[in-house]
């Protein structure tokens, strides 16, 4: 059995510490088909967020999980 899975790497501001990144960790992974999420901290920079998925996820819905996670947007 395979499973196709899917990799795309996101730019996202507003986040500053361990904590911005659990959050948005957590939000990302309640998306249908996500099966894992990195985040590369840059402390009030750009960081760049992973997710691993069965299908491409459209923008608007990580758009809407970083809004549900708290300040945090595409860039």
């Amino acid at each position: 059995m395979t499973t196709d899975q899917t990799t795309q790497s996101f730019a996202v501001t507003g986040m500053t510490c361990g904590h911005c990144a659990g959050a948005v960790t957590s939000e990302l992974k309640t998306l249908d088909g996500v099966t894992d999420v990195q985040v590369d901290l840059v402390a009030g920079g750009t960081s760049t967020v992973t997710v691993t998925s069965g299908a491409p996820l459209d923008q608007s819905q990580v758009a809407a999980a970083l809004d549900e996670a708290g300040d945090y947007q595409l860039a």
